[in-house]
């Protein structure tokens, strides 16, 4: 491959080293050598690979849609320490590869684009370093990883999350068991207006339906009920004052207990507003909500003594730590400021987050952080054991999309879905369909529980009871999946000759396994079992009860199961 390289600061030398890694892999040793020590200007490295069967274009942050970009118009993949993560591949209309783009370095803002050129049918790639502004340096080093091999799609990106942990420096925190079990989450049943006793109700009706664990979601912290986040900062438990106590209540229920707080905002009401509004990023600000600067060591002494502070005293399990990607630079505080310890923003939200960690664990050494889309790469994965969907209520296909892309990625990390919330009146279907869409990651509910009609109830109960039967298949096993630019048609998990397989779209199931569990997860009314003529089955209803019992007659043979029923063969 031809590489060319522009950009950079003047009188610096970009020194590219190509080597082959192996059949279809190179790597790509960028040195950039900078004239004195200062802040680096952004380069790029360019090059083109041929669009041969190319039909999508897939990375983590195409949220949307995975459209193949145009040579005037990228698709960006954009990554920073807390942004993402730099990972963008072009995959065939059969899901295998064709280009995957990787980069070793996961915390310097750095942007990965594709395009197709008109003029020669080209994909022109750029990997752009140093996007945003950083700490003064005079040499930096990366490497650009590109595998061309014909593989499923998914494979090589699992490679580059394990070429991240094994050779780039990104080793995860260690995963408690409760981060790998269903969860109730307040926000969308109870949103700001929190109740102790209420919570305590839904903990003592959550826990029997599986749920190990509660999340207490923005609100504990002020008596204000608006969305906003005008009063965030001070970290007092105003709704609640003896957060103490209701944590002891809850932990007799025999549940986990784990509440929010959103990182870097500091709200113009806070009690403490004034003693840190000269150091946040963003002061002209027009909606009364500030972020802290985490350059300064008072105020990541300050974040992370609130959280031990509230960890030890009040018997915590965990922490949802929310809103680190709004750690951004202004044009004002890209100015320097010789108060501050740490220049880049990026180096400073890695000692904030790893002094968190190191803290907490010497309290609870399984403590449980999470994080959600955005924050959810290799370098987030060192501080936080849990990373879940971004917020997407009532939304089956976006949650399901987000599992399996977080999957893809995560390695070992405890995968969750956003909060299930549905309408009390809609059919036990249209529930069962946004649990199935969940399966491969951790359940988080966001239900009143007594507030469910009786099918909701059973249909809950039922679908949460599968997931934990079927937990190691559905979490440990080896994840396919098809069709990732259309929201992932058919997705399998096998472990050990056992493998549960989720029909979105593509109604068709095959392969050779000792037992299988096929999940309706579409409207329609049959599943379609391929080669698996003799085998026995039997079709379950989405609550659990038994609807018939027969043997698989032909090759290709018609199942009638309801949507969000199962089908259990062998």
């Amino acid at each position: 491959m031809k590489f060319t390289v522009r950009g950079g600061n003047a009188g610096s030398k970009i020194i590219l080293t190509e080597k082959n890694v192996s059949d279809g892999i190179i790597e790509v040793e960028v040195d950039y050598k900078l004239a004195q020590k200062e802040i680096p200007q952004a380069f790029v490295v360019e090059t083109s690979t041929p669009c041969i069967e190319v039909y999508s274009t897939w990375s983590p942050a195409m949220i949307r849609d995975r459209l193949i970009g145009k040579n005037y118009d990228y698709r960006r993949t954009g990554s920073r320490i807390a942004v993402w993560m730099p990972v963008q591949s072009l995959i065939s209309c059969r899901g295998d590869n064709k280009v995957c783009v990787a980069v070793s370095d996961a915390a310097t803002p750095i942007e990965i684009a594709s395009g197709i050129a008109e003029e020669d049918a080209e994909i022109k790639w750029m990997i752009t370093f140093f996007t945003s502004p950083t700490t003064a340096i005079s040499d930096y080093k990366a490497t650009i990883r590109i595998d061309t091999r014909e593989i499923p799609f998914y494979d090589s990106i699992y490679d580059v999350a394990k070429w991240w942990e094994d050779e780039c420096g990104y080793t995860p925190a260690p995963v408690p068991e409760h981060a790998r079990l269903p969860m109730n989450s307040l926000w969308y049943s109870f949103h700001q207006v929190l109740v102790p006793d209420e919570i305590v109700r839904q903990c003592e009706l959550s826990k029997p339906l599986g749920m190990e664990s509660v999340i207490i979601d923005d609100g504990w912290q002020t008596n204000d009920s608006n969305r906003g986040y005008a009063f965030c900062g001070d970290w007092e438990p105003v709704r609640m004052p003896d957060m103490k106590g209701l944590v002891d209540r809850i932990h007799n229920v025999g549940m986990k207990v784990m509440i929010w707080y959103s990182v870097p905002f500091i709200g113009r009401y806070a009690k403490r507003y004034d003693e840190f509004k000269d150091f946040i990023l963003n002061p002209d600000s027009k909606d009364n909500v500030y972020c802290l600067d985490p350059r300064y060591s008072h105020i990541r002494e300050y974040l992370i003594q609130s959280y031990a502070t509230a960890v030890k005293e009040w018997g915590l399990d965990g922490l949802k730590l929310d809103f680190i990607d709004s750690f951004a630079l202004t044009p004002h505080s890209i100015k320097p400021d010789p108060r501050r310890d740490y220049e880049s923003l990026e180096d400073a939200i890695d000692a904030l987050m790893i002094g968190v960690m190191e803290k907490l664990r010497e309290i609870n050494p399984d403590i449980m952080i999470e994080f959600r889309q955005s924050y959810v790469g290799p370098s987030i994965r060192k501080y936080g054991n849990m990373l879940r969907v971004m917020d997407c209520p009532g939304d089956a296909q976006f949650n399901c999309r987000g599992v399996v892309d977080l999957r893809l990625t995560s390695g070992r990390t405890a995968v969750h879905s956003d909060m299930l919330m549905w309408n009390v009146t809609d059919t036990k279907e249209s529930v069962a369909c946004q649990l199935a869409a969940v399966i491969y990651g951790v359940p988080q509910i966001s239900m009143k529980i007594d507030a469910l009609p009786k099918d909701h109830y059973d249909t809950l109960k039922y679908y949460l009871s599968f997931w934990r039967e079927n937990r190691e298949v559905l979490l440990d096993g080896k994840l396919t999946a098809k069709n990732p630019e259309s929201y992932y048609s058919q997705v399998c998990s096998c472990l050990d000759g056992k493998a549960v397989i989720a029909v979105y779209s593509d109604a068709v199931v095959s392969g050779e396994y000792q037992k299988l569990a096929v999940v309706n997860a579409g409207a329609r009314e049959a599943v379609y079992l391929k080669g698996m003529s003799g085998k026995s089955y039997r079709t379950v209803d989405c609550t659990g009860k038994e609807t018939s019992r027969g043997v698989v007659l032909a090759d290709i043979c018609e199942i009638a199961v309801s949507a969000g029923g199962m089908i259990f063969v062998g």
